[in-house]
């Protein structure tokens, strides 16, 4: 099995999966980086097509790029939750994943490209344990919410290889994870304890690609106190009283450098941690300051 990273801008998610015997792509990536993708699979695919599109979620920085993938490689058959798929229909979600790619594509220098969010759909649905056959492997399916309801992540027993999401945290590749839970800390932490129960030895995070043996090793050992410690931190922020401007300039001080910075257009960076912000206030019933 190979790996190769066919990003074409940091903060994109696409990463290639060959095992001779089928080629999967792991997230597709931003809408205006899509068709530069596509060039990439095809340098490294050269006239075999691509078998597998897996997404993890809805996000638009994961996912944008698949119709622009699909016009270039009709046959692969994209994978996603059963949930996902729904978000791929609705006008409202549509219009916010255009206006958040044109937003930062604008930062890259890139105002006019084609736009086709109404092209973006899944073939196939799926739920939790679900199996994907792929040549002779065999993926699983396991729905992993917390940073989103749709997300999921794909488990090959016979490679130990796990494709991650961010639910369980976003890894700088060194010492860093950063939460990401956006729709309940709940279920970021019973995603965390299902995948703690996998035979893992190799591991591919989004937008970072495939980890080494000592990267898979602390990721997987410190996702779930890393969640718990950023938890309390921001937990006792909001009851000293901090502002929630405050609260967000520590948060962009203690995890918003390096990797992730490369990671995560600012923007994102703080829509999300207002949203994280939010849902601690909400348990424990304190207004936003």
């Amino acid at each position: 099995m190979t790996v190769t990273d066919v990003r074409c801008q940091k903060g994109d998610a696409a990463f290639l999966i060959d095992t001779g015997s089928a080629s999967i792509l792991f997230d597709t990536g931003f809408g205006f980086t899509g068709y530069a993708i596509a060039d990439n699979i095809a340098r490294v695919l050269g006239s075999r097509k691509l078998d597998y599109i897996f997404l993890t979620h809805s996000h638009y920085d994961h996912a944008l790029a698949t119709p622009y993938i699909k016009r270039r490689f009709p046959e692969a058959t994209v994978v996603a939750g059963r949930y996902a798929g729904e978000i791929f229909q609705r006008p409202g979600a549509k219009r916010v994943m255009k206006e958040l790619d044109g937003k930062f594509a604008a930062t890259c220098g890139i105002t006019d490209y084609e736009c086709l969010v109404d092209e973006l759909a899944a073939d196939v649905l799926v739920d939790d344990s679900d199996v994907i056959t792929a040549g002779e492997l065999k993926f699983q399916v396991l729905h992993l919410p917390g940073h989103t309801k749709c997300s999921c992540g794909f488990y090959c027993p016979e490679l130990k290889l796990f494709l991650s999401t961010e639910s369980l945290g976003v890894y700088d590749g060194n010492k860093s994870i950063m939460p990401s839970w956006l729709v309940s800390y709940q279920q970021c932490m019973e995603s965390i304890e299902k995948v703690r129960q996998l035979d893992i030895e190799q591991l591919i995070a989004p937008h970072l690609g495939l980890l080494n043996t000592e990267q898979t090793a602390f990721f997987l050992k410190e996702m779930k106190s890393a969640n718990q410690q950023a938890f309390t931190w921001m937990k006792y922020l909001i009851t000293a009283g901090k502002t929630d401007d405050e609260i967000i300039g520590l948060y962009k001080e203690r995890y918003w450098y390096g990797e992730i910075q490369q990671m995560y257009p600012i923007d994102a960076m703080t829509l999300n941690t207002g949203i994280q912000i939010s849902l601690i206030r909400k348990m424990l019933d304190t207004p936003s300051a």
